[in-house]
């Protein structure tokens, strides 16, 4: 695991900031005790990865939304687009899911591997599924991720919109097969059978309670 120098955080710092579209100015977070327990100990098991990740800086916004115990996820094996600072606790199950599932399923199902993962982010300073009113998006805290796509070896694409009831059973199998996957990794998941604000994508997250579907 490479930490990155004090220029490339800030720059990516100052990346993560702008995608709360000119909102409040962020304050350095103090975060409870047992956050940076939980921390620590997921730092711990990212070290005995074959991955390279980034720390972040703790901020928080006066809206409510925060990026505290945020990494930067730089390579987990397979290249992932859109991601940006989430939380170690929600990365660790995140890249065990990619580099452990997503693989292999796509190998015994559709008979090549993932070259490249498609998603919506992570951290987005946002009410749940974009609704005015609504609680705090657990993106808002930058503890989920949206996956919306998969490109194997040769350039087919299986993206969650066309294929969750697609023609081709083995696509439909491949993204039933990684979603129940995440299903016991992750608090919550919600995909197309979910509401139609995830049919195109789906939504991991270590929020509160349990939810698959």
């Amino acid at each position: 695991m490479r930490l990155s120098s004090a220029i490339a955080v800030f720059s990516l710092l100052t990346i993560l900031l702008s995608g709360c579209g000119g909102g409040p100015r962020p304050r350095r977070a103090a975060a409870p005790p047992d956050d940076a327990r939980a921390y620590r100990q997921c730092m711990a098991e990212v070290g005995k990865l074959d991955v390279q990740v980034q720390p972040l800086p703790d901020r928080t916004f006066a809206n409510g939304c925060s990026a505290t115990h945020a990494i930067k996820l730089v390579a987990i094996g397979i290249p992932i687009t859109n991601l940006g600072a989430m939380k170690c606790m929600t990365a660790l199950p995140f890249m065990q899911w990619v580099r452990q599932t997503v693989s292999q399923q796509a190998e015994t199902t559709l008979g090549k591997p993932v070259v490249k993962i498609e998603s919506f982010g992570t951290f987005a300073c946002r009410p749940k599924n974009n609704v005015k009113g609504a609680d705090l998006s657990e993106h808002g805290k930058a503890n989920a991720v949206d996956i919306a796509a998969f490109v194997l070896q040769g350039g087919r694409r299986i993206t969650v919109l066309k294929d969750w009831n697609g023609p081709d059973p083995q696509a439909r199998a491949f993204l039933r097969a990684v979603h129940q996957a995440a299903c016991k990794r992750f608090n919550i998941v919600l995909g197309p059978d979910a509401n139609a604000y995830h049919r195109d994508h789906m939504h991991f997250d270590m929020g509160m309670g349990r939810y698959c579907r």
